[in-house]
C-alpha cells in the first residue's frame, strides 16, 4: 500500500482538531497506518505540526485564488473568501491553537495571506464599505478568529455545520460595514 501523505495529514489534522493531546500512536491509528510508518514520514509532533501548517497554508492560499478577493465589491468577495476557507475551518482551528510551537516566527505563507486579506480590508474601506475606525489588520485578525471560533463550535457539535459561512460573514460584516449616520 503506498503512503498517501495528503490522506494521512487530513486524517491528523481531523483527529488533532477533535484531541490536540493526542498522541502520535493515536495520530497513526487515525490515518490507517503503523507508528513506524507515521514515524518515517514526520520525525515527531512538531515536524507533523509543520506539515499541517503547509498544508493550512496551501489550502487558505488556494481558497483566496477562488474566492477572487481581488474582484466586485469587498463585502462580496468577505463572503466568497469565508465559503472558500470553511472546509479548511478545523485544520486552521488546530493550527490556531499550536501557535505556541511557532513563538517568535512567522511563516512566509501566512504573511502572504494576511498580506492579501488585510488589502481586502483596505480596499472595502477605501472604497467606503467598511468602517475606518477599525483597522485592515484588526478586520483580518476578527476574521480569523470567528472562523477558528465556528470549527470548534461545529466540532463540538453546538453549532451547525452549514451555518459556518453565514454565521462568520454576518456577524462580521454586521460589525464591519460602514453605516451612514
Amino acid at each position: 500500500m503506498a503512503f498517501d501523505r495528503e490522506q494521512v495529514l487530513r486524517a491528523a489534522a481531523s483527529l488533532l482538531m477533535r484531541k490536540s493531546s493526542a498522541t502520535m500512536d493515536e495520530v497513526a491509528r487515525a490515518a490507517g497506518i503503523s507508528r513506524a510508518t507515521l514515524n518515517r514520514q514526520f520525525a515527531g509532533r512538531d515536524a507533523l505540526v509543520r506539515a499541517l501548517e503547509e498544508l493550512g497554508i496551501a489550502e487558505c492560499e488556494a481558497a483566496a485564488a477562488r474566492a477572487a478577493v481581488d474582484d466586485g465589491p469587498a463585502p462580496d468577495a468577505v463572503r466568497r473568501l469565508v465559503r472558500e476557507l470553511e472546509p479548511a475551518a478545523g485544520l486552521l482551528a488546530f493550527l490556531y491553537s499550536e501557535n505556541q510551537l511557532f513563538e517568535n516566527e512567522q511563516n512566509e505563507g501566512w504573511a502572504r495571506l494576511d498580506a492579501r486579506v488585510v488589502a481586502l480590508f483596505r480596499r472595502g474601506q477605501e472604497a467606503g464599505e467598511f468602517r475606518i475606525d477599525l483597522s485592515p489588520v484588526w478586520l483580518t485578525e476578527a476574521l480569523y478568529g470567528l472562523l477558528v471560533s465556528a470549527a470548534w463550535a461545529i466540532c463540538e457539535g453546538r453549532v451547525a455545520p452549514k451555518d459556518l459561512t453565514s454565521n462568520v460573514t454576518e456577524l462580521l460584516l454586521g460589525g464591519a460595514v460602514r453605516r451612514e449616520k
